[in-house]
């Protein structure tokens, strides 16, 4: 078939071919779109040509192609959601309430995360009020089963049985459930900079909303009050925008506002980025007296203490004026970045799941796969993907629940034929393809020619690291074997 990416249309192909008594993997797909026509839109002679060479090496592999089978593997109806904050418990809720049963892990002693340092959003939100009533849905659901100061130390299995190993106060316990959803949250930055640590008026913006919940008289009192934006992100170490911050600085900015009107706020940003309909609110705050100034990458804010006083001198390069601005201040507020949360780098090495190089979680197809890991069976919502606002990360969630629920509903899953396998007699077990498998499907065992490298086709995705890995081809990818690629290089190489 030579058409568009297999990646959306070949399932369909291949379910007319079985229902047409042929086995699927004999159909191959010529993807004359992405890797022709799309990138050639303007050589429209050559583009034909090379779509012509692109089906004819299609048609050269599938004489080699064989008949591979699936097979189906048994589904336990339970789900595993590992992070008990508003993205996980949501998510449970959402598995909980379409009939399966869940368990909920939470390292800390109390449901929330983040939210728990939270109290209203820029829409207005009562987040607080908002997490009790979730929390309490949570508790009173008969088939969610909650575990507080749970740490993971050990994940076996496959999509429809994994087995969890779960460490409480009280001992071990081992978790049998057939998905997996990751909803383990983020941490706000630490910050190094900006006398933070060093000076008690120097707070974070989480720091600050907590002091304005709590009715602390000395902030609101303040005559001058300078936030600085990007504290941690943007830069060499962390590259990413943590989205959530403007929105953070301009809602504690209108609060303070609102209790004093003639304090001065000043907020310091690269690049203001309230998006979508927080743009009315960042308008608001600039009709009210707040005061944006932009600063550029290289020109940070330097931030010294207040020479014979308690406050809080800060100087900042205004690059529309060209000149270099002091500002005293009795109070700096820091809008740190939001990082990974602490062992989500052990939890994506024992679920053999991805992490982007911010740290983040890493789902398998941005539009194809949202929510999904390229590991089957495991799912993803919530602000370890992305620093992300409370409703993206609510509709995440569901998201995530519709995902693990759809595997649930059957009492399989089928697996892939196109797996790699091992040939005992060209295995030297030098453990090169071990180290290669993303997914831990290959492993030592004892064979009647020796130690010999075999492969768990349960969990092999097809990647073909192993293959390329092996130094003496003991390894073989079906659907994709050395002989199936040769002949595709003859036939591109033979001409027309």
């Amino acid at each position: 078939m030579a058409a568009c990416t297999p990646r959306t249309h070949e399932p369909l192909f291949r379910d007319t071919l079985r229902e047409g008594g042929i086995n699927q993997y004999f159909f191959d797909m010529a993807n004359i779109r992405e890797h022709c026509s799309w990138v050639h839109s303007k050589q429209a002679e050559e583009a034909t040509q090379k779509a012509k060479d692109i089906v004819r090496m299609s048609v050269a592999r599938t004489v080699g192609l064989e008949p591979l089978q699936e097979f189906d593997l048994p589904m336990t109806k339970v789900a595993l959601v590992v992070g008990g904050g508003l993205a996980g418990m949501t998510c449970a809720l959402s598995i909980a309430n379409q009939g399966f049963e869940v368990h909920l892990l939470e390292r800390d002693k109390e449901l929330g995360g983040m939210a728990r340092r939270l109290r209203t959003t820029l829409d207005g939100l009562d987040v607080q009020g908002f997490l009790r009533d979730l929390v309490r849905q949570v508790y009173r659901h008969p088939a969610v089963h909650v575990a507080h100061g749970a740490t993971i130390t050990d994940v076996s299995g496959y999509v429809g049985s994994f087995a969890t190993t779960v460490r409480y106060e009280a001992g071990l316990k081992v978790i049998e459930h057939g998905v997996t959803v990751l909803a383990t949250g983020a941490d706000e930055h630490r910050p190094t900079e900006h006398l933070y640590g060093e000076h008690d008026r120097v707070m974070t913006q989480l720091e600050l909303e907590a002091r304005l919940a709590d009715g602390d008289d000395g902030v609101a009192a303040s005559s001058s009050l300078v936030m600085i934006q990007c504290v941690g992100c943007r830069t060499q170490e962390r590259t990413y925008c943590a989205r959530v911050c403007c929105s953070q600085a301009v809602k504690n900015a209108l609060t303070l506002k609102q209790r004093s009107p003639d304090m001065n706020v000043y907020v310091l940003f690269r690049d203001m980025r309230t998006y979508g309909y927080r743009e009315d609110a960042y308008r608001k705050a600039a009709d009210r007296g707040v005061v944006f100034v932009r600063f550029e990458q290289g020109g940070e804010p330097q931030v010294e203490p207040q020479a014979g006083g308690d406050g809080l001198s800060v100087s900042v390069m205004d690059p529309i004026l060209g000149a270099r601005l002091l500002l005293e201040a009795d109070h700096v507020v820091l809008s740190a970045a939001v990082v990974p949360s602490a062992g989500s780098q052990e939890l994506a090495r024992l679920f053999k799941v991805s992490s982007n190089p911010d740290g983040f979680f890493q789902e398998a197809h941005v539009k194809l796969r949202p929510v999904d890991f390229a590991a089957d069976g495991v799912f993803l919502c919530g602000i370890n993907h992305y620093p992300k606002h409370i409703p993206e990360a609510l509709s995440q969630a569901h998201g995530a629940a519709g995902r693990a629920v759809s595997l649930l509903a059957q009492d399989t899953v089928t697996a892939s034929g196109s797996v790699c396998e091992g040939r005992e007699q060209a295995c030297v077990s030098c453990g090169a393809c071990i180290t290669a498998c993303a997914y831990g499907a290959i492993s030592f065992h004892d064979t009647p020619v020796g130690k010999k490298a075999v492969v768990n086709p349960v969990l092999c995705k097809g990647d073909g690291l192993c293959c390329a890995k092996c130094p003496t081809d003991a390894i073989r990818l079906k659907h994709f074997t050395n002989e199936e690629v040769l002949d595709q290089i003859d036939a591109a190489l033979a001409g027309p």
